[in-house]
């Protein structure tokens, strides 16, 4: 987890923050910081968007959580450089609904793919537009728009125009108006914002 996961660099600063509603989003944790953040906190689910694998990394996580009496649910449908599938974003909204808070939900950097489910989170549950929502995807978090990852970014901004020429609820417009294949080709990156993210900051 300190080595091979670039772990060291969270032990410092583990892009932790607090939404209201009872959700917290971060980079991935470990033991010591699950055990912190319940005491703190009072985390009662915790949501892994790395998904389940066979790592030492997620060994860790899933014995803190059973020590400690913390859900642990493996969600790994959203990507952080590909566009979202609807029926990932569907998922999530029923997640959203049915979990017990306080939540923790975190991917390996704490920037993309928590950036994006925090989106869903301030839409589904705070009932945000998602105009105000997009901005859990933000620098401040280390997501870069210029990368791939600004793909997620590219997913909101095309409902956004959407709605402002023709006014449709966001599931509306995901579930008939959407298409996924043409969001991939509209999409193009900068070269140094992939070489940062990829080369220098080693996300997933």
């Amino acid at each position: 987890m300190i080595f091979v996961d670039h772990g060291i660099f969270r032990v410092f600063y583990n892009n932790l923050h607090a939404l209201p509603g009872g959700l917290y989003r971060s980079s991935q944790p470990s033991p010591g910081q699950i055990r912190k953040y319940q005491r703190q906190y009072g985390i009662k689910t915790i949501i892994n968007l790395r998904g389940a694998d066979d790592t030492r990394r997620y060994a860790l996580e899933a014995e803190a959580c059973r020590s400690l009496g913390i859900t642990l649910i493996d969600f790994k449908g959203i990507m952080s450089r590909s566009a979202p599938y609807a029926e990932v974003i569907q998922d999530a909204q029923a997640l959203f609904g049915r979990i017990e808070y306080p939540v923790l939900i975190h991917c390996k950097s704490g920037a993309d793919r928590a950036g994006f489910a925090a989106a869903l989170f301030r839409m589904f549950r705070l009932g945000e537009p998602v105009h105000q929502a997009m901005r859990e995807l933000a620098w401040y978090y280390g997501h870069f728009k210029g990368s791939k990852t600004g793909i997620l970014d590219f997913f909101f901004e095309q409902y956004c125009l959407a709605n402002v020429s023709k006014p449709v609820d966001f599931m509306t417009w995901l579930t008939t108006v959407y298409d996924r294949d043409q969001l991939k080709e509209a999409f193009h990156t900068r070269g140094w914002a992939d070489f940062l993210v990829d080369k220098v900051l080693h996300r997933e």
